[in-house]
């Protein structure tokens, strides 16, 4: 089988019918027209008159202007005029779902920008904990799923990718898979910590600045739009330096490396005629700001192999290399030899342990060819904690698909990384 990577990505070309837009599927629905409504109307009356008009049509040339009736002849009447009702009635049913869906495409509006900052504030302390299950994944495919999770900008965020590879390896191809997974996750923290430490010092230092202050003075904004400036330079110069191999490196690049700078221009430019038009910025606003850069930039992580450990499950699904590590979360665990090797047990009173296990309010699971755009956990856990939703355990975004796919053979090699979609599980 291809394997993405495994042809010369500046030598593809598109073939007849290939799809070309690269643009991920919409994250609102267009508003429907008044005419779109009345035409869904028109149809679901046209679907009942019609039914009506057939089956009388029908009863009368069946049944009553026929003189020779016979037994079997009223069943087969009875059981065709059942099975037509049966296909209208699954017709009627869905134009009806179809209205219910335009008036709530009409109703629905999307959370403004302003009121995530307000709700995800300083003073929230729950936490998400992003789990990437991989099975003999290609890196590469890996650590744009890694940076896509790393990128959010969640106030506590921990990335954490379940490696499910055999712990020894009998060849080299899988030796070498294994040992650059192990490695992914300090090498994204890593390129990570130099922006992080930039904007926690601008963020700290800009809080003691605007102490006691309404407004914030010209300059704490200019430097505030310098900072936005300087974190979109260093997410476009990670883009311009990304390996473009398929058109799953062009949505990365694209959507999450990108789509993201320009999210943080348009900050920048919004503080930059602020200074122009010698606007007061609210100090509250400009801390938010700096909060959301420091968001962006920090991540926890680390990886977990199951398979190193004799106490956890050994069946080969997803499932369990999920539920593995999901079963320890919030224990002090202590790493114990024994004759059927290494076990993670509970600390005893007195011990020190081994392993403390992150607990969180949330868990997001995201397989390890997937991406997550922008803002994907700020959106997810607000609709959960919104007033009414205290019961809702399970928020998911539906499929969607990496597109524009240029040739057929890429299309073979994009087969494991066609479809993606993101769940969230109240813990």
């Amino acid at each position: 089988m291809a394997k993405i990577g495994d042809f010369d990505g500046d030598d593809r070309r598109h073939q007849w019918g290939a799809e070309t837009s690269t643009q991920p599927l919409a994250i609102m629905h267009a508003k429907p027209s008044p005419t779109r409504v009345v035409r869904g109307y028109v149809a679901i009356i046209c679907t009942v008159v019609s039914w009506l008009i057939y089956m009388i049509t029908m009863i009368l040339s069946l049944f009553v202007n026929n003189p020779s009736l016979t037994l079997r002849f009223v069943v087969e009447g009875v059981l065709y005029m059942t099975i037509v009702t049966t296909l209208i009635f699954s017709a009627l049913v869905y134009l009806t779902t179809r209205q219910g869906a335009l008036y709530r495409f009409i109703r629905h509006e999307r959370v403004p920008r302003a009121m995530l900052d307000d709700h995800f504030a300083h003073n929230y302390d729950k936490g998400i904990t992003v789990l990437i299950p991989s099975y003999v994944e290609q890196p590469k495919v890996v650590e744009k799923t890694i940076w896509s999770a790393a990128l959010q900008e969640f106030p506590d965020l921990a990335v954490v990718l379940l490696i499910d590879d055999p712990p020894h390896p009998n060849n080299d191809e899988a030796r070498a898979i294994l040992k650059a997974s192990r490695e992914l996750m300090p090498k994204v923290l890593a390129e990570l910590a130099a922006p992080a430490e930039r904007f926690t010092k601008a963020r700290d230092e800009t809080v003691a600045a605007l102490a006691d202050q309404m407004d914030a003075r010209r300059s704490v904004v200019a430097r505030c739009a310098e900072d936005y400036r300087a974190a979109a330079q260093w997410l476009e110069h990670k883009a311009d330096t990304w390996l473009v191999e398929d058109h799953t490196d062009d949505f990365f690049c694209d959507q999450v490396l990108r789509g993201l700078a320009r999210d943080l221009r348009l900050t920048e430019q919004a503080l930059n005629e602020s200074i122009t038009l010698q606007q007061h910025v609210d100090a509250n606003r400009i801390l938010q700001l700096y909060e959301r850069l420091v968001r962006i930039f920090t991540a926890k992580g680390w990886s977990f192999e199951r398979k190193l450990y004799a106490s956890t499950s050994r069946e080969g699904n997803k499932a369990m290399n999920l539920n593995s590590f999901i079963g320890l979360m919030g224990h002090s665990l202590k790493r114990v030899e024994t004759s059927d090797g290494v076990i993670l047990r509970d600390v005893r009173e007195g011990e020190s342990p081994d392993f403390v296990m992150r607990n969180s309010e949330y868990v997001l699971t995201l397989d390890a060819d997937s991406m997550l755009l922008r803002d994907y956990c700020l959106r997810l856990v607000y609709q959960m904690e919104q007033p009414g939703n205290e019961r809702v355990a399970v928020i998911q975004t539906p499929y969607s698909s990496y597109r524009g796919a240029p040739t057929r053979i890429e299309r073979i090699a994009a087969a494991t990384t066609a479809t993606f979609s993101t769940c969230c599980i109240r813990a």
